[in-house]
């Protein structure tokens, strides 16, 4: 029995102007919008079904358009001010691996792999939040992203916090969704090379909404299809109307005009129609038509057995008449069993051996289906963690279409929810000997372990002794795939780790005054480096200033000065840049750790200019800070910085 609250509506008076709302709703929809506040009633659209005829048509445009479309573009164009931090302990061959698994709000994540990424990426497939009702943790309605992002996720103040549902009845339903999307989206068009693709799974409920914003972000001119795949193929005999059976693949190109897609394999549908009844030396072939619908010449051909052929009334010729000629003295033209059929081309199977061009409908044979997603999760333990999950088998159909065999492609996925896109990947890359290199983001959202949909997730987490959030679960996810795959494929020797990154703050502090403690506040502010951060946090947020691959090889070595003290110096990308650390840098250590540089530098021979990055609060005064540069100057190192 359920007890009435004062929440109820039972309990209140009537809501009137829902109620009119509601009406006006019924009699006419498209006089009912989404505002600033929730549902609102168009009035120009009112005063047109009036007669009035004070409106004009000054102000329309064709495109989509919502509340909070134009923030939503600004949002995408604000720099992040957070920085991603290694985590080696949570990674899988950290020293050797090319991939990567970002945990954080993707968003902010997008951002900051900018200078590192863009250009890069030859596909980005996402699977986001369907617009269900149910709650999206993506809320972009705040001015510090960073702090907004640790308090949402629960890592600072007591727990996350969740956002309220995105009901119908909000009054924000499409307007919620596209602000979560649009600034994403236009932050990831950036990365993708020019030849690249994105594809994004989605119901019926945004699909068009979807389309019309990447067509305003990407052009109408790069969509190169919507793929509808069927993702369960039993019928949900209880639904209102229709059993739902399938969702969309919108597929969008960087640039239509510099990509091309690859070919599907024949089935045994397609390959049992082709055979060989006159044994002919070539093999199988099938009869294709000698018109078609195109073209100029419509002039009859006559074949050496005397056959007279022209092409059907509103057709063509497909081939001149030297080349029916050859076709002819090959016996290659069919002309049937008893001699007396149309004429027809013999199409044979090993000239046709680049595969099929794909179609439009990918049925649960071609790409798999949900419970098959279900039971892939069931195969390594983590059974009933995920909701909705995807099937590996779809994503390798777009690593198939999208993407080259032996290629180093990059394929990003910054709603990674359980990881299927990176397990593809590593899976796929076996097919074909491939080294495809996976980015993936999952946002660390909280699970309930009292909420019955996250027990199942929150008890696998319990067992690893890990945090309750879905990032976890990802992770976990790409550590069993691995080793699956190591067992099934003892002799494969490529990449099957993955370096693990979290968003942060900066390890470089803010300069935030207190009035009332100016003199701790500067005491505080003269080591600007958070004390709590690792040099390696500092090294990898470096990588991301000065825009450097994430899994860029790295080297150290020690270097002893004068005093007792020894300097760590790490050298990225073979020289590109040389960093040293140290919290101290004495007057007597300048020349021999300056010396030092020059030797290393002359060895590694890097290709372009090399940066070297400096403590700023290591030096005892800017006397020693100018002459370390002035050294280094004078071998020909000039682009010298500190922290």
């Amino acid at each position: 029995m359920k007890p009435l609250t004062a929440t109820d509506p039972e309990t209140k008076s009537p809501d009137l102007a829902a109620d009119n709302l509601a009406k006006l709703r019924a009699l006419f929809p498209d006089l009912i919008t989404e505002g600033k506040d929730g549902v609102a009633v168009n009035l120009d659209v009112l005063k047109q079904l009036v007669g009035d005829k004070t409106v004009t048509d000054g102000e329309e445009k064709y495109g989509l358009n919502w509340h909070g479309k134009r923030r939503a573009r600004q949002l995408a164009l604000t720099p992040s001010t957070g920085t991603l931090r290694p985590c080696p302990e949570d990674s899988v061959d950290w020293d050797t691996t090319q991939n990567l698994m970002i945990e954080g709000d993707n968003l902010e994540v997008l951002k900051l792999l900018q200078k590192s990424y863009a250009g890069k990426v030859k596909l980005i497939y996402i699977d986001p939040p369907y617009n269900t009702g149910k709650d999206f943790v993506y809320p972009d309605n705040f001015q510090d992203n960073i702090k907004n992002y640790l308090e949402l996720t629960g890592q600072t103040g007591e727990g996350g916090r969740k956002l309220s549902s995105n009901t119908e009845a909000s009054g924000r339903f499409h307007t919620d969704w596209l602000n979560m999307m649009f600034p994403r989206l236009t932050v990831a068009r950036n990365l993708l090379n020019a030849d690249g693709f994105l594809v994004m799974s989605i119901d019926d409920s945004e699909v068009g909404n979807l389309r019309l914003a990447c067509d305003a972000l990407f052009g109408e001119e790069n969509f190169i299809a919507n793929v509808v795949w069927q993702k369960k193929y039993t019928r949900a005999n209880d639904a209102t109307f229709f059993s739902s059976n399938h969702d969309h693949l919108l597929v969008y190109a960087k640039d239509a005009s510099a990509c091309s897609l690859g070919r599907v394999d024949r089935g045994e549908e397609q390959l049992a129609a082709y055979t060989n009844p006159d044994n002919h030396a070539k093999g199988a072939w099938k009869a294709t038509p000698l018109h078609a619908r195109s073209g100029s010449n419509t002039a009859p051909y006559k074949f050496s057995n005397n056959t007279v052929w022209a092409p059907p009334p509103g057709t063509y010729r497909r081939f001149s008449d030297d080349t029916m000629k050859a076709y002819d003295a090959g016996n290659e033209i069919w002309f049937g069993a008893n001699g007396e059929q149309v004429p027809s081309r013999k199409s044979f199977l090993k000239e046709m051996d680049d595969g099929m061009v794909p179609v439009t409908i990918w049925d649960h044979k071609f790409a798999g289906h949900n419970h098959e997603a279900n039971s892939e999760l069931k195969d390594m333990g983590l059974g009933g963690s995920f909701t909705s999950p995807k099937p590996t088998r779809l994503i390798s159909r777009m690593l198939e279409l999208f993407t080259a065999p032996n290629s180093t492609d990059l394929i990003v996925d910054f709603f990674a929810g359980s990881g299927t896109t990176a397990h593809a990947v590593l899976a796929h890359n076996i097919i074909d000997s491939g080294n495809r290199r996976f980015l993936v983001v999952q946002l660390p959202e909280p699970l309930d372990p009292e909420n019955k949909d996250q027990k199942l997730a929150s008890d696998i987490c319990c067992k690893l002794g890990k945090p309750f959030t879905i990032a976890e679960l990802t992770k976990e996810r790409l550590r069993r795939a691995g080793k699956k795959i190591r067992k099934e494929h003892p002799l494969f020797a490529g990449d099957l780790g993955f370096r693990v990154f979290k968003l942060a703050s900066s390890n470089i502090r803010a300069w935030e005054p207190v009035r009332t403690q100016l003199a701790e506040t500067l005491q505080a502010s003269v080591d600007h480096l958070k004390t709590d951060r690792t040099g390696q946090d500092i090294l990898f947020e470096l990588l991301l200033k000065l825009g450097l691959d994430l899994t860029v090889a790295m080297e150290s070595k020690k270097m002893a000065g004068i005093s007792k003290q020894t300097h760590e110096v790490h050298s990225i990308g073979a020289g590109t840049m040389l960093v040293c650390l140290s919290p101290s840098i004495p007057q007597a250590d300048v020349e021999p750790l300056a010396l030092g540089l020059v030797a290393w530098h002359k060895e590694l021979k890097p290709a372009g200019e090399t940066t070297v990055v400096f403590r700023d609060s290591a030096f005892a005064d800017d006397v020693a800070k100018t002459n370390l540069t002035a050294i280094l100057q004078q071998f020909g190192i000039t682009n010298v910085r500190s922290l």
